[in-house]
């Protein structure tokens, strides 16, 4: 049986819940991450993946510039890489200049792959949706690529970006 609450007492419910780590190249050409927590599948056929970025956010800008991202399943041990990089604005910070975190050509596209994520899509823009206050990319999978290592992945597991491994 089911009971109606208001909607932030039902979300809390949502843990754990993804994490990703996004990076598109801005109009300098500066990779710039950003954590999200919105992210899904959204094609088998062809591969496509999607994530949610506020519109206001500069990752917004550097995906319109770049018309392609990464996406990066972070490893429960980049839980500070995370936190940094959905807490600074690509505007004001060169956040792989200011945050040691290993990173490699991408291989299709023009950005960066994240070396300790447990995997790494590279995504050509598809398409964009409008979704309130957010924008929804839709990329293109054009390669996919996991660590030679085995990781575990990273999760938020309770409210207050409490983060760590779900498993």
């Amino acid at each position: 049986m089911q009971k109606q609450v208001e909607y932030a007492e039902a979300v809390r419910t949502k843990y754990p819940e993804q994490v990703v780590i996004a990076v598109a190249r801005d109009k300098n050409g500066k990779a710039n991450p950003v954590t999200l927590g919105w992210t899904m599948f959204a094609s088998g056929n062809p591969l496509m993946m999607a994530i949610a970025v506020a519109a206001g956010h500069y990752t917004a800008k550097a995906i319109e510039h770049s018309k392609c991202f990464t996406i990066a399943y972070p490893s429960a041990e980049m839980a500070e890489a995370a936190l940094f990089f959905g807490s600074r604005s690509g505007r004001d910070t060169d956040k792989f200049a200011a945050f040691d975190c290993r990173i490699e050509p991408a291989r299709q596209i023009d950005s960066v792959l994240l070396s300790d994520a447990v995997a790494n899509f590279e995504c050509v823009e598809e398409t964009r949706l409008a979704a309130g206050d957010h924008v929804i990319y839709i990329g293109r999978v054009v390669a996919a690529h996991v660590n030679t290592e085995a990781k575990k992945r990273l999760y938020t597991v309770a409210p207050g970006h409490k983060m760590g491994s779900a498993l």
